[in-house]
């Protein structure tokens, strides 16, 4: 299910690293030293974070739709 959600990564100059957040599921970035070991952290991180949630019992974020674009 962790493929569903929006990654959004860019570099950041001050940590040096590139860094991945997903929108609608908040309080956790990930980071990596390059762009792919940063979506690499981001899936296994949304992974943990969404079997946390279901083991607490918390509400879980529907992934969002993008609109198509033409």
């Amino acid at each position: 299910m962790s493929s569903r959600y929006e990654v959004v990564i860019y570099w950041n100059d001050e940590d040096e690293c590139y860094l991945a957040e997903v929108p609608e599921l908040p309080g956790w970035i990930a980071h990596g030293a390059n762009y792919q070991e940063a979506l690499a952290n981001a899936e296994a991180a949304m992974d943990h974070w969404l079997a946390v949630a279901r083991e607490l019992g918390r509400v879980i974020p529907r992934p969002r739709r993008k609109a198509a674009h033409a």
